[in-house]
């Protein structure tokens, strides 16, 4: 790997890091409750009291930044992980058994992704109602098309080689060949996929808590509390460039991710 992708690598860590560990620890590094309301000093600057200062309610911006740190933290690793699991089975039988399940399989993706993703996902919030788990549903009805193209991609590309040729020779059957033989020689780009697909589901979870569509009201998330301080946003501008700073840099970090995994998992490169 050059020194420039070593560079990369160690960003991505950094940032990774930075996100994952407050986090986890929100509930022990939080400095106040999130929840807490203290409307005397609604709007107050960042002081030595309050790092990040108070939003319109008096609440603590550190505090529900943190908190809100979780949230987007569940919703990411949630939605790729419920994305990937039924992707990669789509894409594994699609590319595996061809034919007409393949043909049926990818039509049905490629109808799904004529549709705008982040409409869709509005749609459906509207008709399940706003919730972590609906939100979590409703990234992830579209979010496992991207990791079906991919797979039946990389399993179209392996099918035929000899190992593959001496296990079915052997005697294996479908599932074994799927599981045992193609699946692990194809998940070092099934994991770049997924560290980009955390920063999409981060994004977009930001963008539907934003509409009013995404946590319930008051919950602590990115995205509300860039909603609730535009309306200030010439008055407090701390309010809204923190989370908004927040969210920047977090998919940022899952992007640089991804760039560095590329790298290191491709032997050409990491050589």
């Amino acid at each position: 790997m050059s020194r420039a992708g070593k560079r990369l690598t160690v960003l991505s860590l950094l940032l990774g890091v930075g996100f994952l560990l407050p986090a986890l620890l929100a509930g022990w590094v939080a400095p106040y409750d999130p929840m807490a309301m203290n409307l005397e000093g609604s709007l107050a600057l960042p002081s030595a009291t309050h790092l990040l200062g108070l939003d319109e309610q008096g609440a603590d911006i550190l505090s529900r930044l943190l908190y809100g740190a979780q949230i987007s933290l569940v919703v990411g690793v949630s939605t790729v992980l419920v994305s990937a699991f039924v992707g990669i089975a789509v894409g594994l039988v699609a590319g595996y058994f061809g034919g007409w399940v393949e043909q049926a399989f990818m039509r049905v993706v490629d109808v799904l992704l004529a549709f705008p993703g982040l409409l869709l996902a509005i749609a459906l919030v509207a008709v399940l109602g706003p919730g972590l788990s609906n939100v979590v549903l409703a990234l992830a009805a579209l979010g496992w098309t991207g990791f079906a193209r991919l797979v039946r991609g990389q399993v179209l590309g392996v099918m035929g080689r000899d190992y593959l040729v001496a296990a079915q020779a052997l005697g294996a059957g479908d599932m074994r060949m799927m599981g045992q033989h193609i699946l692990p020689n194809i998940l070092a780009p099934v994991l770049v996929q997924a560290s980009f697909a955390i920063a999409g589901a981060i994004l977009a979870e930001a963008s539907l808590s934003f509409l009013g569509l995404g946590v319930p009201p008051g919950t602590p998330s990115w995205g509300a509390m860039l909603s609730e301080g535009r309306h200030v946003l010439w008055d407090a501008p701390h309010v809204s460039v923190i989370p908004g700073v927040a969210i920047m840099v977090v998919v940022l970090g899952f992007n640089l991710l991804g760039d560095a995994l590329n790298d290191w998992l491709d032997p050409k490169r990491r050589n």
